[in-house]
Order: C-alpha cells, then sequence, then structure tokens
C-alpha cells in the first residue's frame, strides 16, 4: 500500500466533501414528490408511524404530502413489492427532519455522498496509488446519474451503497488473506496450506450483501457473483503461495464461505423484516395463522414465504409500457435517460425571468464518463485475457453482476437509472485504464508526464461536463433554450 498514510484519507475526503456539498446544496429542490418517489416517501413514513408500509387514504396523497399534511393513512397494510431496508433508511430522514423534501432525500444524499469515499479508498487499494483512488472517487462524485439517485427517495442508491460496501470488504479480506498465506510459505508444499478460519472481513461482506438484499432484490446477482470471485481468489491464492493441493484447501475455504456468503446474507435479509414480524398490521402477516399454521416462528416464516411469493409475482409480470422504459444494451450509450421531473414556468413565475423558461431533473449520467467506459471495460476485458489481471476480473465481474441479469428479461418495464448499481464499477474499470496510461513507477519521466497530461485532460472534461449538465440535474430553473440545448439527442426529451 502507499506509505502516504494522512494524504490517503486526506484526498478521498476531500473528494467526499466535494460530493456532499453538491449533493446537500438545494436537496429540498424540487419542492414536491418526483418520480418513484411517490411509492416510497410514504411506504417510509409508514413504517416510521407503524412498523410497516400502510394503506393510504386516497390516490391524491401526494398532493397532501406537497402541502404539509401527515394523515395520509388508512387503516391495513400495504401490499408493497420491494423489501423494507431502503424505506427504513429513507423513514431515518424523515424522522429527523419530518416529512419534508429534504427529510426524505437526506438519507439518499448521506449513502450516496459515503459511496465516493468507500469508492476512492477501494480504487486506491486496488490501484496502490491515492492519486488514482481520488480520481476514482471524484468522477463518482461528478458523475450526473449517481448525483440525481442521491438526490432522490428511490431505492437503488441504497442497494448499490451497500453492494459497493461488501466489494470493498472482500478487497480487504483479499489482502488480508494473501498475507496469511504469505506467512506460512514454511510449511510443506505438497499440503493444502493452512485452514484460514473465520474471516470477518468476508462476514461483513456477506452482512452488506444481505443489506443490499434487503434494499433491493437485485442485490442476489452480486452474491452469486462475489461468491464466485472469492472462490477464484482463494484458488489463486494457494498456488500463488506454492501449495500443490490448492484445490483441496479451496475446500476447506468453501465451508466458511457458504456461512458468509449464504447463510449471513440470508440472515440479515430477514432479520430487516423485524418491523414486520413485530407488528400484525403487514400484508399477509396473518397468512398462514388463517390456513391453520399458529407454530409462532414457523407460522411467520410462512407468512412471509408466501408474501415473497405475491412480490415475486409481480416482478416477472411487470410488463406495462412506460414512456422513458429502455433496454439494458442501450444503457451505456444512454440512449433514454429518464425525465424524474419538468416544469415550464413563464416569465415572472418560479423564477422564470425570459418568456419561457424550463426546470428538470433528469436522470443521466454524464457522457464523457459513460461514454469512456464502455473503451474501458473493452480495454479492461483484452487486458484480463492478455495478464490476467485480478484487478480487471473483479471490476469486469462487478459489472457483469449488475447489467448482465437484465437481459434475461427483455419484456419487463426497465429503466436506465437501474444501472447507478454497477456504476463503481465502470469507474473502476475507467481509474485502472487511467493507471495503464499514466504508466508504471519504472517508466520513464517523459513517459508519465505524457501519461499524466492525457489523465489531467480528461478529468477537466468530466468537470466541464458536469457543471455543464447540472442545471438539467439539479433542477435549476433556465431558459428553455438552454434546457433545449442540452437536449443531445431527441431521445433525451
Amino acid at each position: 500500500m502507499p506509505t502516504d498514510g494522512v494524504w490517503g484519507w486526506a484526498g478521498p475526503l476531500l473528494v467526499t466533501a466535494l460530493a456532499a456539498y453538491l449533493r446537500f446544496d438545494r436537496l429540498r429542490i424540487p419542492r414536491s414528490i418526483v418520480f418513484d418517489e411517490t411509492y416510497y416517501v410514504k411506504d417510509a413514513f409508514g413504517i416510521l408511524n407503524y412498523g410497516v408500509e400502510h394503506n393510504l387514504v386516497s390516490d391524491n396523497t401526494d398532493a397532501m404530502v406537497a402541502h404539509g399534511q401527515t394523515h395520509i393513512f388508512s387503516g391495513g397494510g400495504e401490499f408493497v413489492v420491494h423489501p423494507p431496508l431502503g424505506k427504513m433508511m429513507i423513514a431515518a430522514g424523515e424522522g429527523i427532519f419530518g416529512l419534508t423534501p429534504f427529510g426524505w432525500r437526506f438519507a439518499a444524499a448521506v449513502v450516496g455522498s459515503l459511496a465516493v469515499l468507500m469508492l476512492a479508498r477501494i480504487a486506491r487499494r486496488l490501484t496502490r496509488s491515492t492519486l488514482l483512488g481520488c480520481a476514482a472517487g471524484l468522477l463518482l462524485s461528478l458523475d450526473g446519474l449517481e448525483f440525481v439517485m442521491s438526490r432522490t427517495a428511490l431505492l437503488d442508491i441504497f442497494m448499490m451503497f451497500w453492494v459497493l460496501a461488501a466489494f470493498g470488504c472482500l478487497v480487504v479480506d483479499r489482502d488480508v488473506t494473501r498475507a496469511k498465506l504469505a506467512a506460512s510459505v514454511g510449511e510443506p508444499a505438497d499440503g493444502p496450506g493452512p485452514g484460514l478460519g473465520v474471516r470477518w472481513w468476508r462476514v461483513l461482506a456477506g452482512v452488506c450483501l444481505g443489506l443490499a438484499c434487503a434494499s433491493k432484490w437485485d442485490g442476489i446477482w452480486y452474491v452469486v457473483a462475489f461468491a464466485a470471485l472469492c472462490v477464484a481468489w482463494d484458488i489463486g491464492a494457494r498456488r500463488a503461495t506454492g501449495f500443490r493441493q490448492y484445490g483441496r484447501g479451496a475446500i476447506t475455504d468453501a465451508g466458511w464461505l457458504v456461512v458468509s456468503m449464504a447463510v449471513v446474507p440470508l440472515t440479515t435479509y430477514i432479520v430487516s423484516w423485524s418491523g414486520w414480524f413485530a407488528s400484525n398490521l403487514g400484508w399477509d402477516r396473518n397468512y398462514a395463522a388463517q390456513h391453520g399454521v399458529k407454530t409462532p416462528v414457523i407460522s411467520a416464516l410462512y407468512s412471509l414465504w408466501e408474501y415473497h411469493r405475491e412480490m415475486w409475482h409481480f416482478h416477472v409480470t411487470l410488463h406495462a409500457h412506460h414512456p422513458y422504459q429502455s433496454q439494458p444494451w442501450t444503457w451505456l450509450v444512454m440512449s433514454r435517460p429518464v425525465a424524474f421531473y419538468y416544469t415550464s414556468p413563464s416569465a415572472g413565475h418560479g423564477g422564470c425571468h425570459v418568456a419561457h423558461c424550463s426546470q428538470e431533473v433528469l436522470a443521466i449520467g454524464t457522457p464523457a464518463i459513460w461514454w469512456a467506459s464502455i473503451a474501458a471495460l473493452t480495454a479492461l476485458a483484452v487486458w484480463w485475457l492478455v495478464h490476467r489481471d485480478w484487478r480487471a476480473g473483479a471490476v469486469l465481474i462487478g459489472v457483469a453482476a449488475g447489467w448482465l441479469p437484465w437481459f434475461a428479461f427483455p419484456d419487463r418495464t426497465k429503466f436506465f437509472f437501474y444501472a447507478v448499481s454497477f456504476e463503481p464499477y465502470l469507474i473502476l474499470a475507467i481509474t485502472l485504464c487511467l493507471g495503464l496510461i499514466i504508466g508504471s513507477a519504472r517508466s520513464s519521466p517523459l513517459r508519465r508526464g505524457v501519461g499524466a497530461a492525457v489523465v489531467g485532460g480528461y478529468l477537466l472534461v468530466v468537470v466541464l461536463n458536469f457543471f455543464y449538465l447540472y442545471p438539467i440535474l439539479a433542477a435549476k430553473v433556465i431558459p428553455y433554450s438552454g434546457w433545449h440545448a442540452r437536449m443531445w439527442f431527441a431521445r433525451w426529451i
């Protein structure tokens, strides 16, 4: 690891401070519920008041909330199709700051900012460079999609956060494990190597993956992908250390892997439903008892199973057309971003000082990042095939786990902003390529100087690109002509 201990934290923290400022500034704008906040804001408030999501008094509760009314619930639990953790985190902000735009977006802004810190530290560990770690954090802080999702009370930002935390834990575990195996080189080389016992970083990763699944079910793909990654790393570590029976050693490791990557996530996920277990109001809470199963624990778990069957049915049969839906193979080029909010104030209204203005929150990535990621992923795939660089493989797995499963459901309604779950790995791909451009420490000063200039120029383009798009990301009131100039393609409208 780099020896710049102070800057190893100071640099990422400075980048995180920038990200936090951007995300919390004007967080209460728009002063209304936008897009799918209409579900999660009220579900979170129900959890805050009843422990579970609750039925609403009418279909007009958005207007009631906008006018400061909090008496929006009728009797009984509501059928919802996402697990509770993300809404519990939103509820925490509402509990502190009230049922206000700032309150319901507070938690998203917190985790969106902390994700920048985590990514900077993870990139530093992957590249052994504080400079590249800070570059990765800067890219995430200046990406339009992560910025918008950090300022909107949707669930995807929470799932992304917990998956990224799990990935970071596994990277640390890899370093720690290889250090332990290196210390045991004196053992007989014809054996499997030492047992490693409980690996607490992996256990923590399992907790984080459980919390990701408890935010959105899409986290399950990362459980599978990261478990496979752990197996590959374990085999590779024992081979690199010289133990000939590395397969047998990996089988020993697999016993604890089942605990950390299956038992721990499942347990964490079930615990996240504690509010539903503790209440009689939750949807299907008494299903088992109504069907003759009254043993306390079994009855509750059976009822939860039935609830999950209904949730699953909803997700696999969701084929309703939406004007902003898109297919996953279009996400990297961002051909169809999602308008979360749009209004067109006229002169003298809403801060408009010309004849016609626009105010929008457009869920779109910074093109200089997303379009560059296509080249970066291609380069990384080639680099992995040629050099078998574990870092390239890990980043490609992170992208694949969040992106490829959506290809299996072509008829389901999908949106570009789902891609925020694998965005950190796109940025890690770019960061690794930036490291290749700069060159290794053994390269000539001229080579590194030219490489650093290219990287600096790219980062400057990202900065300019983000701040050019900032008005349509943060609901600034701008002249219609300025808004239209930022609509580079017809399908962005």
